[in-house]
């Protein structure tokens, strides 16, 4: 009986590990198709959704790249240099 078990639980957790795997490496969704997260676990995103992904992401790093440039622009200022000094006093 306690073998039964053994073997069982074992099993389980060899069939998990090897799922868990394939998805780190191939990116196949079968823990959420097995948790029903997805309905097939196969299918990959469209052209269309990477691309509206890549556009989303230049203009996110665009709209980064200017509130960096703005606040290099306000701390190099000597305005802001005197007001920290004279804040210190």
């Amino acid at each position: 009986m306690t073998i039964t078990a053994v073997i069982i639980i074992l099993s389980v957790l060899s069939v998990s590990l090897t799922l868990c795997f394939l998805d780190a490496r191939y990116n196949l969704k079968l823990v959420a198709w097995m948790n029903g997260e997805v309905t097939n676990p196969f299918m990959q995103a469209s052209f269309s959704e990477k691309v509206s992904a890549k556009k989303r992401d230049d203009t996110e790093m665009a709209a980064l790249k200017a509130r960096i440039a703005a606040l290099e622009a306000i701390v190099t200022e000597p305005a802001y240099e005197l007001n920290q000094k004279l804040n210190r006093l």
